[in-house]
């Protein structure tokens, strides 16, 4: 990936003229930069990334990979990271680094921007989109009635070889996070060993879907924009499978947050503050909802997310604060103790 820095003078100066014949911001901003950790779509992040430059002239370099593996990156890394913000899909990544103390407190107008119940309980991160985990189906192979009514259904000898999972998946780690909080630590490490027997395991979520839609598998976990994403792309036609949600709070609809932070040894605090006021303004929040690739939902309230998917205020999760989903810790130790990592 092309990385942008900060330009010698000559080049300054005439993306300097160039911006401001454009009407853009004063001077002194446009040879700002951050740089970004980034584990969202990366497609998406580029476009915000661009809108985001051409709003405030502050450029955005961008590092992208999986949530977890930046997340330890960054611990790593410690004080000396060249990371400004931090953009993940999952809440307890957030929180692993909040307990580490390499977050730097939100600006207070930024954290207003949206529910708090999406926020970190510090005000360390502020939340920025959110997915629903739901069960892919394939419609030749299952009838909605057939469908388990709980998450904990399929560990059941009855789904044994009708399930697909992605264990390595950053996206399983909070489901699994949310059953610890649930149910404690025993019961998770054996409804997880009941799902390994009954499971075919994939990489990641996307070869999930595409197995059951294909009907190599009768049911997959997912979260919803993966359904999403490929019915945008292979349309009505070819889409064999659809989603159900499960009800009455149950696990299995868990809602997972995606969340923006700084970091605490940001080289550009006051640029990281204005890209994650951005990633919650109206206008970012827009072009992740109307951009018909992310498909997840925008947290700022009064912003519609893509028909496609249920109405947020219809679903049904279980009530679970970000605290008790704690950081992966306990998830990736129970994983490995069932061999599925």
């Amino acid at each position: 990936m092309k990385i942008s820095l900060p330009g010698a003078p000559l080049r300054a100066a005439a993306l300097s003229i160039a911006l401001a014949v454009a009407g853009t911001l004063p001077l002194a901003a446009h040879a700002a930069s951050i740089t970004l950790y980034n584990a969202q779509h990366e497609q998406v992040v580029n476009q915000l990334a661009k809108d985001f430059q051409q709003q405030t002239g502050i450029s955005v370099n961008i590092r992208s990979d999986e949530g977890p593996a930046l997340a330890a990156q960054i611990i790593a890394e410690g004080d000396k990271t060249p990371a400004d913000v931090y953009f993940t899909e999952n809440s307890p990544e957030l929180m692993l680094l909040e307990e580490k103390g390499l977050l730097a407190p939100v600006q207070g107008a930024t954290l207003s921007e949206i529910p708090s119940r999406y926020n970190s309980p510090a005000g360390q991160w502020v939340g920025v989109t959110a997915r629903e985990n739901v069960l892919a189906y394939n419609t030749a192979k299952v009838q909605p009635s057939q469908l388990p009514q709980t998450l904990f259904d399929l560990a059941k000898p009855e789904w044994k070889g009708k399930v697909g999972i992605a264990p390595s998946d950053a996206d399983f780690l909070p489901l699994v996070d949310a059953v610890i909080a649930a149910k404690g630590e025993a019961a998770t490490l054996e409804w997880l060993k009941g799902l390994k027997a009954n499971s075919q395991i994939f990489d990641d979520d996307e070869g999930v879907v595409a197995a059951v839609n294909r009907g190599a598998v009768a049911t997959g976990i997912i979260n919803n924009y993966y359904w999403d994403r490929l019915h945008a792309e292979i349309g009505d036609g070819k889409t064999r499978s659809a989603v159900a949600h499960f009800a009455n709070g149950d696990i299995g609809a868990l809602v997972n947050v995606s969340g923006a932070a700084v970091l605490k040894s940001a080289h550009n605090p006051d640029g990281a503050q204005k890209f994650l006021a951005y990633l919650v303004s109206e206008r970012a929040q827009k072009l992740m909802a109307q951009g018909h690739i992310s498909f997840e939902y925008p947290l700022r309230p009064g912003v519609a997310a893509d028909p496609i998917n249920k109405p947020f205020n219809q679903l049904n999760p279980p009530s679970l604060t970000i605290e008790q989903l704690g950081d992966d810790s306990q998830a990736g130790k129970l994983l490995r103790q069932a061999g599925l990592l």
